[in-house]
């Protein structure tokens, strides 16, 4: 995420009021309005969706978490992980 000088956008009043709170500090303002979830702008949360769903899936036709960890290049505890999560997910 790149910073915009606030000179080049605020009126030099609103830019004294925040001196007053804020000195050569970097100030993050969030959006306006509702927030976006986590991964909705770059599609990656639908491809970790996919990813995980297809381990599932796999797991659930007989591969071995071992074999899973080597195919996707995850910790076997990672694969763990996302195995138990669907297994909740049913029980629920």
């Amino acid at each position: 995420m790149g910073y915009i000088r606030a000179e080049d956008i605020l009126p030099e009043e609103v830019i004294e009021l925040i001196w007053q709170y804020v000195d050569g500090e970097l100030l993050y303002i969030p959006r306006k309005g509702k927030k976006r979830c986590w991964g909705s702008r770059t599609g990656i949360r639908d491809s970790l969706k996919q990813r995980n769903d297809s381990i599932y899936a796999k797991y659930l036709q007989g591969t071995s978490i071992r074999q899973l960890a080597n195919c996707y290049c995850l910790s076997e505890k990672s694969i763990q992980r996302i195995i138990r999560s669907y297994i909740n997910q049913k029980e629920e």
